[in-house]
């Protein structure tokens, strides 16, 4: 009397026919159980970025419930005051003044930064691979200049006296000799332009040409064989697949040129013009560094952190709708 030998095969594991006839019993797979260990992983980073911006961010919505002037840098205990430095910014038709002038100075740039932009990065698919390398080339040398650099070299191109523009546009016939440009608001303003859009343009170039790259080509030559001209290409088929692109590089642009100051600052202490050409960031630091009036400068920033969440959330709301879509 033979006696034959039950295999057990756990419940979940899928079989397979053999040969024979006989279903033979695939391994089952491993579940790596998740424990503590991926949030123990994230840990370190969270508690570095909590202590690299969550401690100033504190910090600084403290200070703007507070008197902190220069007495306060010598250990005197800084007087609560509650809201009374935002009734102040409230009442302060200068500030108010500031912001439109901030904002509408932020949508310029960030505008034709991402016109310019944007219309380098659809030249460069067009150029040739040694056109597109030169080009490129130029784009990563202005975009890696440093700021103060580049401002000196404006600043010379921009002189009353000695700049090549005024030199130039002379020469064209305008009336142009000794033309002041930084010490009259609307030319400050426009030189200032120039200035962050030429450093801010090779950023939105490259991206956007970064995103340029992963449309299709067979969908642009089908369009093309249907009969459909370059515009309504760029309308139909590429704008809507770079969309997101788009998006974030378009909310970025706004951030940073809503927070600009360097150029500002540096063109300021060439053209000796101050209040008429302050924006948000170099009212904060004179007010601040300038004056000692620390708690004030704190309330604008904190204002200005308000402003740039209001100015910032329907481009956050859209890239949100674009990915659920």
């Amino acid at each position: 009397m033979h006696s034959t030998a039950l295999t057990a095969t756990p419940v979940d594991a899928p079989t397979e026919p053999a040969e024979g006839g006989r279903p033979v019993a695939r391994p089952a797979r491993r579940r790596t159980p998740r424990g503590a260990l991926p949030y123990a992983l994230v840990l370190p980073a969270l508690a570095a970025l909590c202590v690299g911006l969550g401690y100033p961010l504190a910090r600084q919505l403290v200070l703007s419930f507070q008197d902190y002037g220069l007495a306060q840098q010598f250990g005197q205990p800084a007087p609560w005051v509650g809201l009374d430095n935002y009734r102040a910014l409230v009442d302060d038709t200068y500030l108010w003044s500031l912001v439109l002038r901030s904002v509408l100075f932020c949508f310029f740039c960030a505008g034709v930064t991402m016109a310019v932009g944007v219309g380098i990065a659809l030249l460069l698919r067009l150029m040739s691979r040694t056109l597109r390398l030169l080009v490129q080339t130029a784009l990563l040398l202005a975009w890696a200049m440093p700021v103060l650099a580049v401002l000196t070299v404006w600043q010379w191109l921009f002189d009353s006296q000695y700049g090549v523009i005024n030199w130039t546009l002379t020469r064209l016939g305008g009336d142009f000799a000794g033309h002041p440009w930084l010490l009259e608001p609307l030319s400050f303003f426009l030189v200032a332009a120039i200035v962050v859009v030429w450093m801010s343009v090779p950023f939105v170039a490259f991206t956007v040409y970064a995103g340029l790259t992963q449309v299709p080509e067979e969908l642009l030559e089908a369009a093309e064989v249907d009969g459909a001209d370059a515009r309504s290409r760029l309308r139909h088929i590429i704008l809507p697949v770079i969309r997101p692109v788009l998006l974030v590089v378009g909310l970025l642009q706004v951030i940073w040129d809503l927070r600009v100051f360097t150029q500002i600052y540096v063109l300021q202490k060439a053209g000796g013009v101050t209040a008429d050409t302050n924006l948000l960031g170099t009212y904060i630091y004179r007010s601040g560094i300038g004056e000692g009036r620390f708690g004030t400068a704190a309330a604008v920033a904190v204002f200005m952190l308000v402003l740039t969440i209001v100015l910032t959330s329907p481009y956050v709301v859209r890239m949100l709708r674009e990915e659920e879509s």
